[in-house]
């Protein structure tokens, strides 16, 4: 557990060490890390947000090319998410049968759907856990799949453009660079904080249909 949080938090100074002994075989690995946390419906706590950033920023010092590291990843999280609905959509009933996944991430999920309908897949992107739910939901909902497709576009474009160019233009300026923990957890906090606020409305709301 502890490593897990330690390669979370700075995951900048593990991606130089990995892009060090493992060459271009760490575009290999950003691929899988990216398709499996937007892919898998049980991996929703592998980084996501921070590991685009931190790979533009390393991109931006020669570490790996910029463009290429950007293709890979849109097709990541593309086709993760493609995954993801073709899983909902076929096995959706039986997972939720087994209890695989939590009533809770649900029902959050739900809530941005009765929302936001179909542009749920968009801002979902910028949500974690929700952006792990939100395609395997859309499956098991058996949504249309060209309205799923557009979205799925249109959300991974957004996502992956404005990480990884994000931390190709200011992930080496002198202050991001010292103080990358801090940043890390601003942009889970900022990427997290729609859900927070939909968990305290859903208390308030429940304790007042209580008293």
């Amino acid at each position: 557990m502890h490593t897990f949080i330690d390669f979370f938090l700075h995951v900048d100074k593990h991606l130089v060490e990995l892009v060090a002994q493992y060459g271009v075989l760490i575009y290999v690995l950003l691929f899988l890390i990216i398709f499996a946390e937007t892919g898998f419906v049980v991996t929703p706590f592998l980084p996501g947000d921070s590991l685009l950033f931190a790979a533009g920023a390393l991109a931006a010092i020669g570490q790996m090319n910029v463009w290429l590291l950007y293709v890979l990843l849109l097709v990541a999280a593309l086709l993760g998410n493609t995954v993801n609905y073709a899983v909902g959509y076929f096995f959706g009933n039986k997972i939720l049968d087994k209890g695989l996944i939590k009533k809770d991430y649900l029902d959050k999920t739900q809530t941005y759907f009765d929302k936001y309908g179909n542009m749920t897949l968009v801002v979902s992107r910028f949500i974690p856990i929700v952006r792990t739910i939100t395609p395997f939901v859309a499956g098991v909902g058996k949504m249309n799949y060209r309205n799923f497709g557009i979205y799925n576009v249109i959300g991974g474009f957004a996502w992956v453009t404005l990480f990884i160019w994000l931390g190709y233009f200011v992930g080496n300026f002198s202050f991001v660079k010292n103080n990358f923990s801090l940043i890390t957890l601003s942009i889970i906090f900022i990427s997290a904080l729609p859900v927070g606020i939909s968990i305290l409305k859903g208390y308030l709301e429940h304790r007042k249909t209580t008293k």
